[in-house]
């Protein structure tokens, strides 16, 4: 446990037993919670530095663990900063809200709105330092991609996963993309049209990203043994566009068939 930790948010998180123990489950979890904390938490410093102050927005936010740990861990202490949790589900930002209030979390928001909703939506800051998005599902990622590049997020945190829009496309196609390229044996079986297309998504990501002038990290977030949904991305803005990124974005979906979904790549 590290010093000055809400005892009685880590029990709402079920990170402790009701008793104040940890077993092996809660273990696991708050390890994978140190290590993702581990990542966020230099970003978050470099923001405060810069300039005093610090938003940050969590979309898909489900029960919010990740902004009361943030703010718990980072914020709790601190004057200035604030986190915004974006979730659709209403019983879950009812209880986020109740929550905050309970434990005096003063500078945490949470708004009932899709992560689609939330890019034009007058309730958020025109500016936001810090967008995450961990486990948004299938296209939920992208309009958090969207919601950062609107935004102009200085960092942008995700954990991809259910990138389910792009297999199906290479699905559909498949008879076609058999006649123009023998890469179309990488998916040619399900069972690899799903983990292909997961990995394509992912790429794709990667290179819109690159061409709005963001560099990035790409690297494991825990061990595969506690999840299969395990990439993390880190993007830092450094407004110097890689030259080809979208040259190369075009490419990709050409040969592969898949010019479809350019709108949702390629802008």
């Amino acid at each position: 446990m590290r010093p000055g930790q809400s005892i009685e948010l880590l029990k709402e998180l079920h990170i402790l037993t009701r008793d104040g123990k940890l077993n092996q489950d809660s273990r696991r979890k708050l390890k994978q919670v140190y290590h993702l904390y581990n990542f966020i938490e230099p970003l978050l410093e470099e923001v405060v530095s810069a300039r005093g102050d610090l938003t940050l927005v969590d979309l898909g936010a489900g029960k919010s663990y990740l902004g009361f740990i943030l703010y718990d861990l980072f914020l709790k202490t601190r004057e200035g900063g604030h986190i915004y949790g974006i979730e659709t589900r209403d019983e879950l930002v009812a209880k986020s809200r109740e929550l905050a209030a309970r434990l005096g979390f003063a500078r945490m928001s949470f708004l009932n709105l899709s992560v689609e909703d939330s890019i034009e939506s007058p309730e958020l800051p025109e500016h936001i330092d810090i967008v995450t998005a961990l486990h948004a599902c299938n296209t939920a990622t992208d309009d958090a991609i969207r919601f950062a590049l609107h935004k102009r997020a200085r960092f942008i945190v995700l954990v991809p996963c259910c990138q389910a829009e792009v297999a199906a496309a290479l699905r559909r196609h498949k008879n076609e993309s058999f006649a123009k390229t023998p890469l179309s044996e990488i998916w040619r079986h399900p069972l690899h049209t799903r983990e292909f297309g997961s990995q394509l998504t992912n790429v794709l990501r990667c290179l819109l990203l690159e061409s709005h002038g963001y560099q990035l990290t790409v690297t494991e977030l825990v061990g595969w043994e506690h999840s299969m949904k395990n990439e993390l991305i880190i993007a830092r803005a450094t407004n110097q566009p890689r030259g080809n990124a979208q040259q190369r974005l075009a490419q990709i979906l050409a040969e592969l068939n898949l010019e479809e979904l350019r709108g949702r790549f390629a802008y």
